[in-house]
């Protein structure tokens, strides 16, 4: 896991998961981080899409301004990480696309 003292983590990782909209995650945001994490962590996931849509580092980097440092570094977490970025990734496409009944 993160080498983060277990009790600190249990609260973060509960509070993120009470969150429930996108308002709520964008106030915790805003209280929690710097604009520039946000940025980041934005960055990243923006990446981790369109590494997922198969663009190359070129056109990632050209698109989101990311370093290939950056690029690589999401692509091992997709690769070899944990599945957070899949999981994410996943469910913004099942909200975005709800199965047709």
């Amino acid at each position: 896991m993160l080498l983060i003292p277990e009790k600190r983590l249990t609260l973060l990782l509960e509070a993120i998961s009470s969150l429930k909209t996108a308002d709520e995650c964008a106030a915790f945001l805003e209280d929690a981080c710097t604009i520039k994490e946000i940025q980041d962590m934005a960055q990243r996931l923006e990446v981790a899409s369109l590494l997922s849509a198969k663009l190359s580092y070129q056109e990632i980097s050209k698109e989101t301004g990311a370093s290939t440092a950056t690029i690589s570094r999401v692509n091992r977490c997709l690769t070899y990480g944990k599945g957070g970025y899949r999981l994410v990734l996943d469910r913004i496409k099942e909200q975005n696309n709800p199965p047709q009944h």
